[in-house]
């Protein structure tokens, strides 16, 4: 390995104690979009100890902050997020169901593990630039809200990266990749009916349920979906069925829908669909819809080079190995599982056929310690990522390394067990250091930076980023949706 990786990679090495530890108080304290107070106090904190200048406030989130170091270009961004999810609350190194509060929050998606192993990288890059007087400044961004708020969407919007030269970042998975996928843009808005409350036996011709009009939307909407785009999805979720007494006409109702598709373009048609079907719901029944736009991200903008150049540090750095009480602890939680995934399942469609064949050689359970080839692919993840608005602003790039069991199902219990296993904090500090070694390699090859903002100008096209989020949207809690 290089000298000037090397030293990145030791520095972040020489911390790790505290990196890890402040991954496990996040865990502890489970907070979801927007409410992040704790966390991003435990943060902050950390980020002041290990010299980095910190700035709280971000584009008016009180959940949004930054720790800064260096001075000139380039300009470096680290991504972290460390917000939860609701209702996937469960002990740690459990692998039977066994929640620490029912039905409460949980890091089932390992955001504790992300912004402890994004700061450890920004810190590594900081020893490179302090040992080596390099030009060069970093910025770690704690950005919060990714889970149903899109929260870098807002920072965006408000110019927060707009200094940035290139940004990386990484995500827990069950395996080993430097991606090259797009992802899904997506608009969620909230619907919320008014009617007339009567008694539903007495009266009931009086009353103007807004409960029909919220089922009704849904049926429309159900019919709406055979007339769109394929790769579009929408979800929806009633979160105020307007009381619990079936003899009275439901005076409110309210559903949340998340619309996604390949572009944001196909994403605003859907939208103002749903909008009219909303509306002639309204009509049908004799009550009133009130539309909320909530919030909004745009697709991933992939990058190849940088992509490129991770994929190859991700080598260079070399994955941990597992022990055999990890192994052991990993395959209780395969067994939990109520199905196990087929790789081919995963990477069928990916790959070449002598890399497929490559894949089907290794052993994917229960843990995987190898890295999967490089998947380039124009095609669209099924799911959604704010650090999409990043990539229309900036080159980005980000990895994935297996913090869990393989086949473990993203936003499960079995996703929070692990989040706090030895091989989850080890594999935090490997993303780290291919972070950090990464962003070494493009602060000393400005040659290969320059033409992966070229790669990144012709995909964003002359337009540039347009923010998916009107201005005077601001980010919402989610529960704060259903008061």
């Amino acid at each position: 390995m290089e000298e000037n990786k090397r030293l990145a990679c030791a520095a972040i090495d020489s911390v790790s104690d505290l990196i890890c530890e402040m991954s496990d108080a996040v865990w502890e304290v489970p907070e979801t979009a927007f409410l992040e107070t704790e966390s991003t106090r435990l943060q902050c904190e950390l980020l002041e100890k290990l010299g980095f200048q910190v700035e709280k406030n971000l584009a008016n989130i009180p959940t949004a902050f930054s720790g800064r170091w260096g001075s000139g270009k380039p300009v470096i961004g680290i991504l972290g997020e460390f917000d939860a999810l609701a209702g996937l609350s469960q002990k740690a190194n459990c692998a039977v169901k066994d929640p620490v509060v029912a039905g409460g929050n949980g890091h089932g998606c390992g955001h504790n593990l992300l912004g402890a192993g994004a700061v450890a990288a920004a810190y590594g890059i900081k020893s490179y630039l302090e040992s080596t007087g390099a030009s060069g400044t970093v910025i770690y961004y704690g950005c919060p809200g990714e889970e149903g708020g899109s929260g870098k969407a807002f920072m965006a919007r408000d110019g927060v990266f707009d200094e940035l030269d290139f940004a990386l970042t990484w995500h827990p998975m069950d395996y080993n990749v430097a991606w090259f996928e797009s992802t899904l843009a997506n608009i969620q808005a909230s619907y919320k009916f008014t009617g007339v409350s009567a008694h539903a036996a007495g009266c009931p011709h009086l009353g103007r349920s807004a409960l029909d009009a919220a089922e009704l939307m849904n049926v429309g909407v159900q019919f709406l979906r055979e007339h769109i785009i394929q790769e579009a999805r929408v979800h929806y979720a009633i979160t105020n069925t307007g009381g619990f007494s079936p003899n009275v006409v439901q005076p409110t109702a309210e559903v949340l829908y998340l619309i996604r598709a390949p572009k944001m373009n196909d994403v605003a048609e859907i939208y103002e669909r749903v909008n009219n079907i909303a509306r002639g719901a309204a009509m049908m029944t004799d009550t009133k819809v009130d539309i909320q736009f909530v919030k909004s991200c745009s697709n991933f903008v992939p990058n190849t080079l940088i992509a490129d150049e991770l994929h190859k540090n991700m080598e260079l750095v070399g994955c941990p190995e597992y022990t055999e009480e990890e192994l052991k602890f990993a395959q209780e939680i395969r067994n939990s599982l109520d199905k196990k995934v087929n790789p081919m399942d995963t990477f069928a469609s990916k790959l070449r056929p002598d890399e497929l064949k490559w894949v089907r050689e290794q052993t994917f359970e229960p843990m995987v310690n190898f890295m999967v080839p490089r998947i380039y692919s124009e095609s669209s993840l099924p799911g959604s990522t704010d650090v999409g608005d990043v990539s229309w602003v900036c080159p980005t790039a980000q990895i994935y390394t297996a913090c869990v069991a393989y086949g473990t199902p993203g936003h499960s219990w079995q996703w929070t067990a692990q989040c706090k296993t030895d091989y989850a904090r080890d594999m935090t500090i490997y993303a780290a250091k291919v972070l950090a070694a990464g962003a070494v390699e493009l602060m000393e090859n400005p040659e290969l930076l320059a033409e992966a903002k070229a790669e990144h100008a012709e995909r964003v096209g002359p337009e540039g980023y347009i923010p998916p989020i009107p201005k005077d949207v601001k980010p919402i809690a989610m529960d704060a949706l259903r008061k």
